[in-house]
């Protein structure tokens, strides 16, 4: 795991899946210290920052010392490093097209992306905007977990214009539903699992609690981006729903497992059974049987060191 810190609950789906199969999975997790959660299911390894031109070496270093079949990243800048070990390993490192990653990372390059493939998108407002482009959402081109965001409802909202190398400008959607939609795309562009779920709480960019949702209009949009690009393995899409007009469109992509992933495999999604099964070179079948409406709360554990 590249950065799993707190992913203790998935963690723990990935032992069951293997366990399913009479096999013991052992965690290990490249941090850069050892008392994270994670450690209370697994062994921590401290490591470099993910931005650390030595970074890919030592990966590989303790991918063959200790003989890893897998690697999943866990957040933004580990999956460009997942990719960059990919082909280069015998680990198996489900992560898409490293081209493809950096265009998703950039939210300005991954609008551009959408549109070049007929994807429907929130309306771009060029940058600097006047208050004839009101409401008006800024994002950071670069931004996670919703860190940055601004919503303008004024002028006087901001003290200063944003700069476009830094900020995304887009018409803000005031009545707006976001959906999250856990992915698995397989071998040769398979797409196994589709399991949209609508956030209702979330804290600090966390989901805290969500509920799965067979819509077949935002299952439809998901597919058609995944078949858009060379994605594989673990995809988030972020789609976001206007409640007046119905229109459903794409915000963003991230090509790893997110954090709420626990409630699609809650709900049945097999993620957790696909990523242990393509490890063991299975051919894996699209799981869509999973259940509707199921509702995951998740909580704060601590771990005492």
């Amino acid at each position: 795991m590249l950065g799993g810190a707190k992913r203790v609950s998935v963690a723990r789906h990935l032992k069951a899946a293997a366990a399913r199969r009479g096999l013991t999975l052992d965690i290990l997790s490249y941090e850069l210290t050892h008392d994270v959660p994670i450690a209370s299911v697994g062994r921590v390894v401290k490591g470099l920052r993910f931005n650390d031109s030595g970074v890919v070496d030592d990966l590989r270093r303790i991918i063959v010392s200790e003989d890893v079949d897998l690697v999943l990243p866990f957040v933004d800048p580990a999956v460009e490093v997942a990719a960059a070990l990919n082909g280069s390993v015998k680990a198996f490192v489900p992560v898409s097209d490293a081209a493809l990653c950096r265009v998703m990372f950039d939210k300005a390059e991954a609008d551009v992306w959408f549109r070049t493939h007929s994807l429907p998108v929130p309306d771009r407002v060029d940058l600097p905007f006047d208050e004839s482009s009101l409401p008006v959402i800024l994002k950071p081109r670069r931004g996670s977990a919703s860190k940055g965001i601004a919503v303008c409802r004024r002028m006087s909202d901001i003290a200063e214009q944003p700069d476009p190398r830094v900020y995304m400008a887009q018409k803000y959607i005031e009545d707006a539903e976001e959906v999250t939609v856990d992915c698995y795309v397989g071998a040769g562009g398979r797409v196994l699992s589709v399991v949209p779920r609508i956030r209702l709480e979330t804290a600090g960019g966390e989901v805290t609690r969500s509920v799965t949702v067979k819509d077949g209009a935002l299952m439809a949009l998901a597919r058609r981006v995944l078949e858009a690009g060379k994605f594989r393995g673990p995809v988030t899409v972020q789609l976001i729903r206007d409640r007046k007009s119905g229109h459903t469109m794409v915000m963003e992509i991230n090509p790893r497992l997110g954090g709420g992933v626990v409630t699609s495999i809650g709900a049945g999604s097999g993620i957790a059974d696909m990523l242990i099964g393509e490890t063991l070179g299975e051919r894996m079948e699209p799981v869509d049987n999973w259940r509707d409406n199921t509702l995951v709360a998740r909580y704060l554990e601590e771990v005492v060191f």
